[in-house]
């Protein structure tokens, strides 16, 4: 059953969001994104290389009743499943590798800029504030590009 946004569009079935290390942009998109459309899309994360999963990123997460404590970060080349309607890519090394590994496929390839909050120093709170703020654009850009709203209940 396709999936259609608030004014009729139809929304991919399945959707990749990848960054460097699959630490912290890119669990956040994911987790955004079923937290707002539930299971009638098929999201999964990776990164260009499996990192470990930050905690400031489960922290920030945890903040707004998100759990990210589950996951396992994985690469590419570790997707269990690779047939993507679109991949979201939230680094410039992600961009690349998406569009390297999908020139023979009929799969999107969007890039949308989010800084990395790893690069930030300072205080713990002044590291949280990066944190926040990549988890509210990357909440902002969900919104505004699949005019997210709460799922349906099954």
């Amino acid at each position: 059953m396709a999936v259609h946004g608030p004014n009729g569009e139809e929304l991919p079935d399945a959707i990749l969001f990848s960054c460097s290390m699959n630490a912290i942009r890119s669990p956040m998109a994911a987790a955004l994104m079923k937290h707002l459309f539930g299971t009638h899309i098929y999201v999964e994360s990776c990164g260009v290389k499996a990192g470990v999963l930050d905690p400031l990123a489960v922290e920030v997460m945890d903040e707004i009743g998100i759990d990210l404590a589950h996951l396992h970060p994985k690469s590419f080349e570790t997707l269990a499943d690779t047939s993507f309607d679109l991949i979201i890519t939230l680094s410039p090394q992600a961009r690349h590798k998406a569009l390297e590994l999908t020139r023979t496929m009929a799969v999107e390839v969007e890039y949308w800029k989010v800084p990395d909050p790893s690069a930030y120093d300072g205080s713990r709170e002044q590291r949280l504030a990066a944190y926040r703020e990549a988890r509210d654009t990357i909440l902002r850009f969900i919104k505004e590009r699949f005019a997210a709203r709460p799922a349906p209940e099954p």
